[in-house]
């Protein structure tokens, strides 16, 4: 056998190999830029959609990423290329956003606090600057053209209106009083509005890519919660950086997203839902709180073991399942939540109680449950929920009493949002999922728990 022959030949095939890979990823990065780019981010940190980096994609395999890129995913502004790139230009995306960005990005406390920006220094009159109810007024969030206006709740007419940053995600946050109301932008950025005096306040960086963010009952703190990095950030109410809390397992060897984080007032803490990792977070914001205890501890008694103080840190709750979105019974004691490991198909709920911190029950939910939307009502004596369904054109009543599905009422498509007022006997929900009656608000009987009404108010428009 002539070696000197094989050593150069399997040398020229390795050659080659490495030559396809770059020219792979050069033809990756090239698709990204003129396909992803705009949602995503160039850098790929996130933009309108969330930042395509294999830290994020953990829960989400190769080949469905593929399928993703392939088809689009329901429910999102993620459309299908198909029809714009070949099967190999696909796979080429897609081995594009499993490999890290170097160098890795770094968002952390130097950052955050360098990131602070205060807008108005000196102290605001304590009293609104127009003549509407101040305690009922509409704050429209444009996402269109990335712009905020505030409207009198009475007459419906416009009072101010300015520019927000990229992007506003997870609904506006109001201070207990109602006099500021904070944003959070896909982009990190977490800005505090004056309502009274129709001005930016304050504005700070706390994330590269953030989900949402919450204002603490007592109106003292905000925590934002974070797709990039990591983490979840406390800031107080005028946006000084006052913790960062790494979100990982109990092990602290697998690092998650946070999906979403809400306040709980009347428990005095933050819960924080985990995207990769299967647990959920309640983090007290009570000066107070009882001290957590770290690890085996031989005498609670005794403190015979490790604590760490309660204050601003996180308790755990092990779960079976990942928990992406959730929703609060009424009196705080309940989270309902869901997973969406898979937008087609049926996913099983559940629900945690937050003193016990173990699941307790099980939820049929079919599709992709939008449990954050939805709403709770006492029917036929006992307390029931709805929730919207971002995947199928229904609603689902759950008895709060036994968990048991009681009504799948049939919509006229996927709809975000429903709504409702503790004294009226109605409800509203939307289409906007559906091609065909995303103008569409239906109106149900609280009662009845049947349809009753359709508005389209502007044909064609999306509500």
């Amino acid at each position: 056998m002539n070696w000197n022959v094989l050593i150069p030949a399997g040398l020229l095939v390795c050659g080659l190999l490495a030559m396809a890979e770059q020219v792979q990823a050069a033809d990756g990065a090239q698709r990204y830029q003129t396909h992803c780019a705009s949602c995503h981010g160039a850098d790929r940190l996130g933009g309108i959609g969330p930042a395509l980096l294999p830290e994020n994609l953990a829960r989400l395999r190769k080949a469905e990423a593929v399928k993703v890129i392939r088809e689009g995913r329901p429910a999102t502004q993620m459309p299908a290329f198909a029809d714009k790139l070949s099967a190999a230009e696909i796979d080429a995306l897609a081995a594009m956003v499993y490999t890290p960005v170097s160098p890795a990005p770094v968002w952390g406390a130097r950052e955050i606090e360098a990131s602070r920006i205060v807008h108005v220094k000196q102290a605001l009159p304590a009293k609104p600057v127009f003549q509407a109810d101040p305690l009922n007024l509409f704050v429209v969030v444009e996402s269109g053209d990335h712009h905020v206006s505030i409207l009198d709740g009475d007459r419906l007419e416009p009072i101010h209106r300015f520019q927000s940053r990229f992007a506003l995600h997870g609904g506006p946050k109001f201070s207990p009083e109602g006099r500021y109301v904070y944003f959070a932008s896909r982009d990190g950025w977490i800005t505090k509005y004056d309502l009274w005096n129709l001005t930016v306040v304050a504005e700070v960086r706390a994330g590269i890519n953030t989900r949402n963010a919450a204002v603490s009952g007592d109106g003292r703190w905000v925590a934002v919660a974070n797709y990039l990095p990591h983490s979840l950030v406390i800031l107080d109410a005028d946006l000084n950086f006052k913790k960062l809390l790494p979100v990982t397992d109990k092990s602290g060897q697998q690092s998650s997203r946070v999906s979403a984080v809400y306040d709980a007032a009347p428990r005095k803490s933050f819960v924080a839902a985990l995207k990769d990792v299967k647990e959920v977070w309640e983090i007290s914001y009570d000066p107070q709180a009882p001290e957590i205890p770290a690890g085996m501890i031989h005498d609670f008694k005794y403190r015979e073991g490790t604590f760490v103080p309660g204050f601003l840190n996180p308790q755990r709750t092990t779960l079976d399942d990942y928990l992406d979105d959730f929703y609060f019974t009424q009196n705080y004691d309940e989270l309902m939540g869901a997973s969406r490991n898979d937008a087609r198909s049926a996913i099983s709920g559940q629900v945690v109680n937050l003193d016990a911190r173990k699941k307790i029950a099980d939820l049929e939910l079919p599709g992709m449950p939008h449990l954050g939307s939805g709403i709770s009502w006492n029917w036929q004596g006992k307390p029931v929920m709805a929730t919207p369904n971002l995947n199928e054109g229904l609603i689902s009543i759950i008895d709060m009493a036994d968990w048991k599905t009681i009504r799948q009422i049939p919509t006229r498509g996927p709809g975000f949002f429903m709504r409702s007022h503790e004294n009226s006997r109605y409800a509203w929900t939307d289409s906007m999922m559906s091609p065909q009656y995303k103008d569409t608000m239906q109106v149900i009987d609280k009662n009845t728990l049947e349809v009753v009404a359709e508005l389209r108010p502007v044909p064609g428009k999306t509500f």
